[in-house]
């Protein structure tokens, strides 16, 4: 694995890690409303925005829409790392 690609799949891993800590904090009351919520929205928010323009809320509560977030960067990230593979060897 070149250097390229390794930077590459570090820089999507901190990523879905920030996801991840952005979706639990929508388990505590006034969480998002802090100083590390409102960082980690600025983050996130484009990301996710882009999926619930499409996906919508199961029953109106359940947002599904980050779980194909995480999905979908992996495999973004995973292809990147492939054509950067190629491209440079």
């Amino acid at each position: 694995m070149s250097s390229i690609e390794g930077f590459i799949s570090t820089l999507v891993n901190i990523y879905q890690y920030v996801l991840i800590a952005y979706v639990l904090l929508s388990w505590l009351p006034n969480a998002r409303e802090s100083f590390i919520g409102e960082i980690l929205a600025k983050l996130c928010e484009p990301y996710l925005g882009l999926f619930r323009r499409f996906i919508p809320p199961i029953g109106g509560m359940i947002d599904i829409s980050p779980i194909v977030a995480l999905i979908a960067l992996r495999f973004i990230g995973m292809g990147l790392a492939v054509v950067i593979g190629y491209i440079i060897p």
